[in-house]
């Protein structure tokens, strides 16, 4: 479920909320009992998880070197082959 902030125009107060995106906005204040309590535009935390990715992933680790040893084992053309494609 999202967290969603909210920020009254009345006493000033800010407060997250866990709601389901089914869910009305809160209408009043939890505070003042204010109903200029608005809802407000954040960031959204985004994080990978599960078994696939890794906080290596995609930072130029070890994939990059092991191409350059692939290519000068071949005789440093691109192809592999030899034919003097450099």
């Amino acid at each position: 479920m999202p967290i969603y902030e909210y920020r009254c125009g009345a006493c000033g107060v800010a407060k997250e909320h866990l709601q389901k995106l089914s869910d009305a906005p809160v209408a009043a204040c939890p505070e003042c009992g204010s109903a200029d309590y608005r809802k407000q535009l954040s960031a959204a935390g985004f994080q990978l998880k599960g078994s696939g990715w890794y906080a290596t992933d995609f930072k130029g680790g070890a994939s990059s070197s092991s191409s350059s040893g692939d290519s000068a084992s071949s005789g440093g053309h691109s192809c592999g082959t030899g034919c003097g494609c450099n």
